[in-house]
């Protein structure tokens, strides 16, 4: 019986030899441009007020103060800016959350992140009055910053970091600040309402200010996912193993857990409540393009915003003259999919 042969990359893990792989990885990235440029288009010449496409372009291409050009520009501009930001960022986050945890099918919020986030924000409109999204976005970082120590700390007491203890630890936290946070919605209804209107998942909310906000730390967690993606692959065979190669295990998975904490308290500041996106489309980018954790990475940082964008799109139409949000739609999605992959016979490789 013939098999087929087993590559071992200088700095990655094993994999079966592919015929075809790094051209199929090419179109792949330039398929995911094409849509999202696609998607772009759709989210700005689509929404609750029907608007022809010429109107849409002209009010696109000259400003001006016609009820069009208003729309797109107030509306439309920057919720399609807040998609693609916070596709972005839910994306690469749970490549590298699943990559850390060698577990395909984890998601940002298994480390505590979006818990913490949550917990923070709920504690700051329950006590303090906050109601503004400028303030909604420190106090979202401060939380998901304070959930990540916490779950190293604990998930590292008495012995090395590793992917289950990680996973573990995050698990626990997540379910105590989650009932913390209903406990403080609860005793207020002032603050249950808010904060059920700051967690609905949509992505109307945020302006250009707020993405530039939070602009710097999404291009630092971007970065940060970059340089890692090399080491991440030797981490896929193992601690033992990724060692013998080289790599620092403790220092990746540290710089690991800042990167997923940057990227996911942008998504959770902006847009809150979009489920399943950090657990979807890295899992089936990695059907196209192998466990090379460069080309996942890259791949989803451009996939997940498609996502997004079809799902803000999907709520607008399905919900007129209404909208449903984007968080909604993505669950109505997900569910389905989430079967599919626990299901499936043979999951992808990490």
């Amino acid at each position: 019986m013939t098999t087929s042969p087993t590559v071992l990359a200088p700095n990655g893990p094993a994999s079966p030899a592919m015929p075809g792989l790094p051209a199929r990885r090419t179109v792949g990235l330039a398929v995911l441009g094409v849509a999202l440029v696609g998607a772009i288009a759709v989210s700005l010449a689509v929404g609750a007020n029907l608007l022809p496409p010429a109107e849409v372009w002209r009010g696109l291409v000259h400003p001006s103060e016609a009820d069009a050009s208003i729309i797109v520009w107030t509306q439309r501009i920057p919720r399609t800016v807040v998609g693609i930001v916070v596709g972005a960022a839910l994306g690469v986050s749970g490549a590298l959350i699943q990559a850390l945890t060698r577990n395909p099918l984890a998601d940002p919020g298994i480390l505590g992140v979006d818990a913490g986030a949550g917990f923070a924000i709920t504690v700051g409109i329950g006590l303090f009055g906050v109601t503004s999204i400028d303030r909604f976005i420190w106090l979202s970082f401060a939380g998901a910053a304070a959930a990540t120590v916490l779950v190293y700390v604990i998930g590292s007491a008495g012995r090395g970091v590793s992917a289950i203890t990680l996973v573990l630890a995050g698990v626990a936290l997540s379910a105590v600040l989650g009932g913390a946070s209903t406990f403080l919605a609860l005793i207020d209804q002032e603050t249950f309402r808010a904060v059920n209107s700051w967690g609905a998942g949509s992505i109307t909310r945020a302006g250009l200010d707020d993405i530039a906000t939070v602009l710097p730390f999404l291009l630092a967690g971007l970065a940060l996912a970059l340089l890692l993606s090399t080491a991440l692959n030797s981490l896929a065979l193992g601690d033992d193993l990724a060692t013998a190669l080289g790599a620092n295990v403790v220092r990746t998975r540290l710089l690991g857990l800042v990167s997923v904490t940057l990227l996911a308290g942008v998504a959770a500041a902006l847009a809150p409540g979009i489920v399943f996106v950090g657990l979807m489309v890295p899992h089936v980018v990695r059907w196209f393009v192998g466990p090379d954790q460069r080309w996942i990475v890259a791949c989803s940082a451009v996939a997940a915003p498609v996502l997004v964008l079809v799902s803000d799109v999907v709520g607008r139409i399905i919900a007129r003259p209404g909208e449903m949000e984007v968080g909604i739609v993505t669950a109505v999605v997900g569910g389905p999919v989430l079967i599919a992959l626990v299901r499936r016979r043979k999951a992808s490789g990490l």
